[in-house]
C-alpha cells in the first residue's frame, strides 16, 4: 500500500471514528459532587469527548432546602445545570456518576434517577454503556465504598461496562486509594480533606478511554 493510500485510509477511519459522548451525572447537596463533576468534564474534554454536565431532580421541599444555607446556595449555583433525563443517558457513551453517601447508599434523588430508567433498559439501551462513579462522605469510613457499590450493582443490571479506576495510577494514592471509584472526605466546613482533582480527571480519562475502546470494537 502506498503512503498517500494508506495516509488517506487512516484519515477516513478517524473521520469515522465520532468522539465518545460522556454523560456527568451528579447530585450535591454541599457542592462537593458538583466541582468533582466540573474536574471530570474538564478532563474528559481533554481526551476529546463530547460531555454534558447534568444534575438529577431534587427531590428535597423547599422549606428544608432554605433552612440549610448551604443546601440553599448550591442549588442556587446549580440552578442552570440541566436536568438529567432518560435521553441524556441514551445519547451518551459514558457515564461517570458523582453522588454522596446516605447511610453507605446514593441519595434518593439518585436512586429515583436510575429507577425511572427502566424503559431505556427494557428496549436495551442501557447495554455496554461504559460507567464510573465517584463519591463524597463526611468520614473517611462513612460509607464511601458501600456507596459506589451499590450504584455499580444498578449498572450490573444494566449491563453495563464498569470502568472503575483500581490502581491504575499513582495520583489514586495521594487521593485516599480507593479503587472503585474516587471518593473524598469533606470536613464540617464542607472543605475536602483529600485533594482529590487528579484523582477525578484521571479516571474521567480513563473512563473515555474504554469507552473508546468499546465505540471501536463495535464498528
Amino acid at each position: 500500500m502506498g503512503f498517500l493510500t494508506k495516509l488517506f485510509k487512516q484519515t477516513k477511519e478517524t473521520e469515522n471514528m465520532s468522539n465518545v459522548k460522556l454523560a456527568v451525572v451528579f447530585y450535591s447537596m454541599g457542592g462537593t459532587n458538583y466541582q468533582m463533576a466540573k474536574w471530570a468534564e474538564e478532563a474528559a474534554k481533554e481526551a476529546g469527548a463530547d460531555v454534558k454536565v447534568l444534575k438529577v431532580q431534587e427531590l428535597a421541599p423547599q422549606s428544608v432546602i432554605d433552612g440549610n444555607e448551604v443546601w440553599k446556595s448550591t442549588v442556587e449555583a446549580t440552578k442552570d445545570v440541566p436536568v438529567a433525563t432518560s435521553e441524556d443517558l441514551e445519547w451518551a457513551d459514558a457515564i461517570i456518576f458523582s453522588v454522596p453517601t446516605r447511610f453507605g447508599n446514593m441519595p434518593s434523588q439518585m436512586k429515583q434517577f436510575l429507577d425511572m430508567q427502566g424503559g431505556l433498559w427494557a428496549n436495551g439501551k442501557t447495554v455496554n454503556k461504559v460507567v464510573s462513579g465517584m463519591t463524597s462522605a463526611q468520614n473517611p469510613h462513612g460509607g464511601q465504598e458501600a456507596t459506589l457499590l451499590s450504584l455499580y450493582t444498578s449498572m450490573m443490571h444494566w449491563g453495563a461496562i464498569i470502568a472503575s479506576p483500581g490502581y491504575t495510577d499513582p495520583v489514586l494514592f495521594g487521593a485516599g486509594g480507593n479503587p472503585y471509584g474516587t471518593s473524598v472526605t469533606v470536613d464540617q466546613e464542607g472543605n475536602m480533606v483529600e485533594d482529590v482533582e487528579a484523582a477525578v480527571k484521571h479516571q474521567a480519562k480513563r473512563t473515555v478511554t474504554v469507552a473508546e475502546w468499546v465505540k471501536k470494537g463495535n464498528q
